[in-house]
């Protein structure tokens, strides 16, 4: 099984309503995102941090699309959302590892807005 960096994309594919991307690996793996998921884990300094303790908890983005995809270079794609957010680059070994993660990412984000008392519907 190749690593997730070795990770290569065949197919990205937007959904008509911009709320799901699916991205397909050479190696036969598909991971469907929610638009959400997607905007709260983006590997941007404005959600990540510039290290894991200043790692943002984003809410209110449960109705986010994804309003276009750019390609960066042969080795990411640049995200634009429709609340402004753009600045996070998925590269191919990240939406790989997102996609392995997902269920941990997930139960984390939703256990984090708990704790702190936010919501996925409102800012």
């Amino acid at each position: 099984m190749p690593e997730a960096s070795s990770a290569w994309p065949t197919e990205i594919r937007l959904s008509p309503d911009k709320r799901q991307l699916t991205v397909t690996f050479d190696d036969g793996r598909s991971y469907a995102f929610a638009a959400e998921f997607l905007r709260v884990t983006s590997p941007s300094a404005e959600v990540q941090g510039h290290a894991p303790a200043q790692r943002q908890t984003v809410p209110g983005k449960m109705n986010v699309a994804i309003r276009s995809i750019d390609p960066v270079g042969n080795y990411a794609i640049r995200l634009n959302f429709d609340d402004g957010h753009h600045t996070g680059l998925f590269s191919w070994s990240y939406l790989a590892e997102i996609g392995r993660d997902h269920d941990a990412l997930w139960s984390r984000y939703l256990a984090e807005l708990d704790e702190k008392g936010l919501s996925r519907t409102q800012r």
